[in-house]
């Protein structure tokens, strides 16, 4: 009988902001970061799983201390118990009175608890040697959605309504597995867009972002409009008319702010508007969609949970739902948005714009075109060209696609000399 031995963390922070990569009109000066952690066992081979929170520096402090305080909740667990039964293992932590009380379901605590899991379901893959994407599109759809909490989501989707869309997937669903290996799966890149970037390094971007073959890049947006409608007329030039751009505010403006703002950015063929506005603010995004329309609304990489998914989709307060693999509890809680999704006919285009986040969620996007939605049409990944360098496993792109990985496990896994280099030591 194995054992989860021992859990370990790690306060791992990049220097981002000397640069101005992730800039944007929120966060003029990130410093891309995880709270990081490690499960070890006595299973044997060195068997490791490993997750971790994306932060932008300060408070990534706070986000360890979270996760450290689930270790009695890991360790000496069943490693064949848990992993048999990770629905269970999500709702037994989630579901704690006192954990509860601290979101409930949201923030912080809810976060460590995703890192968990998902270092839990990178043992799994592990051990099944296979890369997450394919664990899951593999699994029988009563053990999918055996997954799902569906606390709270039964208006909207209910466990047999999530049967059918599964077992629906199943028809071509080797074929779709079979091309994902073949042809990879569609990105954009935001590499070109972050708002420090000078005008000659934004032009410089975007044509290198079409000569590596991708079809949409992304700018940030929001601080200055005339600003804005300057960078997206040289992003345009740059790029030509074939080629999509959008914009993201990372949650800068007001409701009416952001119509008015987008009124200005709309001659520019914007092929979505990202965060306008606050990103609880269902209501407020409700009517910025009715207002900047057809321009799509997207949002989701600060959506706390699968309920204020349900709430979005009810509303009609987006067109693209971006899934973030860190900011929710963890791949369970993910699949039941991608699940709310499928059953709204709403596409989904991921958020990726920190450090592992590209790793990880590329996984989730294959498994829903593998298994769920069944479909690539109008989705991609976003893709950011920044730190894949320190993962054991990163990403690879080819022709403006991610390469579908096939390593075990969910891509999660930093360097040891990476986190050793850059390790946050206070004072």
């Amino acid at each position: 009988m194995s054992k989860v031995t021992a859990m370990r963390t790690d306060d791992v922070r990049f220097p981002t902001s000397t640069t101005l990569d992730g800039s944007d009109a929120m966060n003029p000066d990130p410093d891309y970061s995880a709270a990081y952690v490690r499960l070890e066992t006595d299973a044997g081979d060195d068997l490791t799983g490993h997750g971790f929170v994306f932060t932008i520096g300060r408070g990534n402090d706070v986000q360890m201390a979270a996760i450290a305080s689930l270790e009695g909740y890991v360790v000496g667990l069943d490693l064949e118990e848990t992993l048999a039964d990770l629905g269970g293992f999500w709702k037994h932590l989630v579901h704690d009175s006192q954990l509860r009380w601290l979101g409930p379901e949201k923030g912080v605590m809810h976060m460590a608890v995703g890192a968990v899991v998902n270092a839990l379901w990178d043992l799994k893959a592990k051990r099944a040697g296979l890369p997450l994407w394919q664990l899951l599109a593999e699994m029988e759809p009563a053990e999918l959605v055996a997954l799902v909490d569906f606390r709270y989501l039964h208006d909207a989707l209910t466990p047999a309504e999530a049967l059918e869309i599964l077992e629906k997937a199943q028809t071509g669903r080797d074929e779709r597995a079979a091309g994902l290996r073949a042809h990879g799966y569609p990105a954009y890149t935001t590499t070109p867009g972050w708002l420090g970037y000078d005008d000659e390094k934004l032009v410089r971007l975007c044509h290198e972002a079409v000569d590596e073959g991708f079809e949409q890049i992304k700018l940030k947006v929001g601080a200055d409009v005339d600003d804005d409608v300057r960078r997206l007329a040289l992003a345009r030039e740059a790029v030509g008319p074939d080629i999509a751009i959008a914009v993201d505010a990372n949650q800068r403006w007001e409701v009416e702010e952001a119509i008015t703002w987008m009124a200005a950015l709309a001659a520019y063929d914007v092929a979505w508007i990202e965060e306008p506005t606050n990103p609880d603010d269902v209501l407020g995004h409700a009517t910025i969609a009715r207002g900047v329309a057809p321009i799509p609304v997207a949002t989701g990489e600060h959506m706390a949970n699968r309920v204020m998914a349900k709430q979005f989709l009810q509303a009609g307060a987006l067109s693209v739902l971006q899934l973030d693999a860190t900011r929710v509890a963890g791949v369970n809680e993910n699949i039941a948005m991608l699940l709310l999704a499928a059953k709204f006919g709403v596409r989904v285009c991921p958020h990726a714009g920190g450090v592992g986040l590209c790793e990880i969620v590329q996984h989730l996007s294959m498994f829903d075109y593998v298994a769920v939605s069944g479909t690539t049409d109008g989705r991609m990944i976003e893709f950011v060209d920044h730190l894949h360098e320190h993962f054991v496993t990163p990403v690879v792109i080819e022709q403006g696609r991610y390469r579908a990985p096939l390593a075990p496990g969910t891509g999660a896994e930093m360097l040891l000399q990476s986190i050793v280099d850059h390790r946050h030591v206070v004072g």
